[in-house]
């Protein structure tokens, strides 16, 4: 049961004589599932080797695949002919990778590597052309009617949406959010806490949030929505409860580390739910706790690592957390893993950082693989493809006594929200580009039509007009309550800003979490602080464009 620290050199550590010394005990053997526990045959995956997968980040698309690394029972997979940096980890008896030929066989479909369309791939002659090796079937575990349901958003567990089943393998299906962006896509098995057949909410008194765009959401009922939709209620038989786990706090494991996935650290059970628990790194600060789900890949018994042969990272002693390694400022930090992925092997400061201030609490620094839209400023989440109906969550919809109309509705993780305004007296056309403006900046329709958008905003926000961020990056304390004072209905929060010792530079980073969430500041304030925030940002783009 050594342990080898990524990157580092052996250590004489076991966790035998950890438990011993922390009088701690492991989490049973019995309480994982098959897929998180001791594998019974070996990693025969070798680098280079081709085979067809669920994209983590699009779960309904399935892509062509290449083996970039092997760790004991995880291997690294990248996407043919992207950047490395879209790599991500898996373990090797993953039900979300096949060999070649899968899709072909099984009806679907197989997205072709970037830059090539369907019609010019074929698996025969591109292995052919790559000198590549297809991974050998014997390496995969077994793998053997559109349906309506209704299932909780995971990535934001408060909303209860309509849902449909899109695609099954074997015991396991893929639900899809009716409307939605297919990002929200997650695959499960009939025992998951997510999903509940069609009636589930009304019987419990609960809100069933409605597709966005549906007409008539006070009158939605079922039996009209199955007939409009042609579709049938997944049968009630076919879900089955899940049974409750039996983790406890103080238990000891193995966990993935989800903010830099090449890793596995040495973990405690700090706190459970129904079907969760919250991880606990020995030796770091508890802002790095977080929750997961019971039945997550992600989890492994003690001695997983050293079984498997993947290095294991052993917990954090006082000396080595008091001070990074590796060049890297952040307390613990090796200087191992990059906030970009797995394009870069390490890094030496703050803003590369998985852990730092910066990026402990971003989802993602990267673009979309696919449509190449960075995420939205300060965490907004990827637009659904749908525009919501605002009218789904009554008690979401804030009206203000101006001609604009704020229509908030959380639609993504961490509450994390989009603002969509609706115009009485302005156009149509207006109302799309002040929405563009706002969430997508960089991509707006016509160059002609952003100093337009920001004229309109400016009329809300007067003070912010004309400020660039490179400005703000440099205001002291004072200054930036100084501007807080300045914006309307804003002023009460101004000793927030100045206990925080929020600065211009800490400022511009703020997101929509830290400000409702973490410093609790109104949701109106928050709204206009937070578009103060997107125009200096804005501005400053526009000031560069000019030059």
């Amino acid at each position: 049961m050594a342990a080898v620290p990524y990157g580092g050199k052996k250590k004489s550590w076991c966790w035998a004589s950890y438990l011993e010394q922390d009088k701690a005990i492991a989490a049973p053997t019995k309480l994982f599932k098959e897929h998180q526990a001791f594998p019974q045959s070996k990693n025969g995956f070798r680098v280079g080797m081709r085979l067809e997968g669920v994209d983590p980040e699009h779960p309904s698309m399935y892509c062509v695949l290449t083996v970039a690394e092997v760790s004991g029972h995880r291997i690294r997979l990248h996407f043919d002919k992207n950047l490395d940096c879209y790599d991500f980890w898996v373990n090797s008896n993953s039900a979300d990778i096949h060999p070649v030929g899968w899709c072909e066989k099984t009806g679907h479909k197989l997205h072709p590597p970037k830059g090539m369309k369907d019609e010019e791939f074929g698996w025969s002659s591109y292995i052919k052309q790559s000198k590549a090796q297809a991974a050998p079937k014997a390496l995969f575990e077994n793998q053997n009617t559109v349906r309506e349901l209704e299932a909780i958003d995971k990535k934001n567990p408060s909303f209860i949406c309509v849902a449909t089943v899109t695609d099954m393998v074997d015991s396991r299906f893929l639900v899809h959010f009716d409307n939605w962006d297919e990002s929200y896509d997650f695959w499960c098995d009939a025992t998951s806490p997510y999903i509940h057949p069609v009636g589930w909410c009304q019987d419990n008194d609960r809100i069933l949030t409605t597709p966005p765009g549906y007409p008539s959401v006070k009158d939605f009922s079922w039996g009209k929505y199955l007939e409009e939709t042609n579709s049938s209620p997944a049968p009630a038989r076919a879900f089955k409860g899940k049974p409750p786990h039996t983790f406890l706090p103080l238990m000891k494991l193995e966990t993935v580390d989800k903010r830099n996935p090449m890793l596995v650290r040495v973990a405690t059970v700090v706190d459970t739910e129904d079907h969760r628990i919250k991880i606990h790194f020995d030796g770091w600060t508890d802002e790095y706790d977080y929750w997961v789900d019971t039945d997550s890949p992600d989890i492994h018994p003690a001695g997983w690592c050293a079984k498997t042969g993947h290095p294991l990272q052993p917990p954090i002693m006082g000396s080595t957390h008091s001070s990074g390694q590796g060049g890297c400022p952040t307390p613990g930090c090796k200087g191992v893993g990059h906030i970009k992925g797995a394009r870069y092997s390490g890094h030496h400061s703050a803003v590369g950082c998985p852990y730092s201030d910066i990026n402990i609490n971003k989802d993602s620094v990267l673009p979309d693989r696919l449509s190449g839209e960075m995420p939205g400023s300060g965490g907004l989440g990827r637009p659904r493809r749908a525009e919501p109906n605002p009218e789904n969550h009554p008690a979401l919809v804030a009206t203000a006594t101006d001609p604009l109309l704020f229509k908030i509705k959380f639609i993504h993780s961490r509450f994390c929200m989009f603002i969509f305004f609706s115009f009485h007296t302005v156009e149509l056309t207006l109302q799309e580009a002040l929405h563009q403006s706002v969430f997508m900046p960089c991509t707006s329709p016509s160059p002609s039509s952003t100093p337009f958008c920001w004229d309109q905003h400016s009329k809300l926000l007067p003070t912010v007009a004309g400020i660039t961020s490179s400005k703000v990056a440099v205001w002291t304390v004072e200054e930036v309550i100084e501007f807080i004072q300045g914006l309307p209905g804003c002023n009460e929060h101004v000793h927030t800003f100045r206990d925080e010792q929020i600065d211009g530079e800490a400022f511009l980073l703020l997101t929509q979490v830290d400000l409702v969430r973490i410093m609790s500041i109104k949701l109106g304030p928050a709204i206009k602080i937070y578009n103060s925030i997107l125009m200096f940002k804005t501005a400053e783009e526009s000031a560069c464009n000019e030059l």
